[in-house]
């Protein structure tokens, strides 16, 4: 049985099943192992870890703590609880017209930010003259319909991750700030930041950023130093704001102080950077790596919310929720008729219930003539029971992804 303890619980003879933190704040090899000695806790305490899922079969149990059932259905109470507050329609052309300019900008996004990140390992100074007319043409698009260009932060290789991580926390923090009611220009700013947030990875060897293995010590080390290499090339950038300083500055920031590179805590940290601490872990732990599989983005949100207990403002972490919706545009899910579909369009009104394509029985493991049923539709008897995993299925995303 998997349960949830404190980690002032924690002791030798337990057998950790999930560190229950992303998979970049965490030095450790695996997620799961047995802890066999005192050295092992403090260190796990050191870290800064708050709680831990041990798996009472292959260890010591805790007899009063939470099952993992539990905790979940706590979280998807929380999460229903709060989606069902209505907000501003996200739309003003159809998703149709707006896919094909999507991902002709998402191209443009991460050719600038690959030539941006050479110059920078080159030594050349960032010309801003090229960053603000794409960033203008992205809020553009999230303004005009979100769900063309959201979608696309699925779409990773894994050599040229970090350009296109960089690209669609841009996409998800101007939809985030939109949630949030900013204006256009505080926007604008936030996006410059997010796009150039990880701008300092120019001064991090490539064999480091591409390890196809989890780091050491010392390259975890090195990795972290991104963060303050960003800060000084944003700070000899011309035209760099503060507002697009701290998006870039304290992305790996934590609300508890744990964070890095300036461990600091609760509204030390600007908004923007809270903002982008919450965008960058949810793209990271959505994303494939040779060594880290992605979660389906509902599983990332739930988790997201039950960190917030420590490490986001839980406000800001139910309000990029309500932006994306539990079902958030690209995910896969299970319907009650048993067929699969990609989530393709939000109801602001009704974010449970949202646009769906399906193409695949689950119950009788065939593909399906491909049909669009909108389960906010009156009349509609069919609803979303689970989300699903691409790789669980055998499916392609990039075939099903609506662009």
């Amino acid at each position: 049985m998997i349960k949830k303890i404190a980690i002032e619980q924690l002791k030798p003879g337990m057998y950790i099943h999930d560190l229950n933190c992303s998979w970049m704040d965490h030095p450790f090899v695996s997620n799961h192992f047995a802890v066999k000695d005192e050295t092992m806790v403090r260190r796990l305490r050191g870290i800064g870890m708050h709680d831990v899922y041990i798996d009472t079969e292959k260890g010591l149990d805790v007899a009063e703590a939470p099952t993992r059932e539990e905790v979940d259905h706590e979280i998807d109470e929380q999460i229903r609880h709060f989606v069902q507050e209505e907000r501003a329609p996200l739309t003003t052309v159809t998703l149709a017209e707006e896919t094909q300019r999507a991902r002709k900008l998402h191209g443009e996004a991460n050719r600038i930010v690959k030539d941006i990140i050479t110059d920078a390992r080159l030594g050349k100074q960032i010309e801003l003259e090229k960053v603000e007319p794409l960033v203008e043409n992205m809020v553009d698009s999230i303004f005009r319909h979100q769900d063309a260009l959201i979608p696309l932060a699925r779409l990773k290789s894994h050599d040229q991750y970090t350009f296109q991580h960089s690209v669609s926390v841009c996409a998800l923090m101007i939809a985030f700030a939109r949630g949030l009611k900013m204006s256009r220009d505080i926007i604008k700013e936030i996006a410059i930041g997010a796009l150039l947030h990880d701008v300092g990875k120019a001064k991090v060897a490539d064999e480091i950023l591409n390890k196809p293995a989890k780091l050491t010590d010392a390259e975890f080390t090195k990795m972290k130093s991104h963060v303050v290499q960003s800060i000084i090339i944003l700070q000899n950038t011309p035209g760099i704001s503060q507002i697009m300083l701290d998006v870039a500055g304290q992305h790996h920031e934590r609300f508890d102080g744990t964070g890095y590179p300036n461990k600091l805590k609760g509204d030390e940290i600007s908004l923007y950077g809270q903002m982008g601490a919450i965008v960058d872990v949810y793209d990271a732990i959505t994303s494939e790596r040779v060594y880290h599989k992605g979660m389906p983005p509902t599983e990332a949100l739930k988790k997201l919310l039950e960190w917030s207990k420590f490490h986001f403002k839980p406000e800001l972490v139910q309000a990029f929720i309500r932006t994306l919706g539990i079902y958030p545009s690209g995910s896969l899910v299970r319907l009650e008729s048993g067929r699969l579909g990609v989530v393709m369009q939000q109801h602001a009104e009704k974010l449970l219930h949202p646009l769906v394509k399906v193409f695949y029985h689950a119950g009788k493991l065939h593909y399906l003539p491909p049909e669009e049923v909108d389960l906010a539709k009156p009349g509609c008897r069919d609803s979303i029971t689970s989300h699903e995993s691409f790789e669980k299925w055998g499916i392609d995303p990039a075939r099903w992804l609506p662009v």
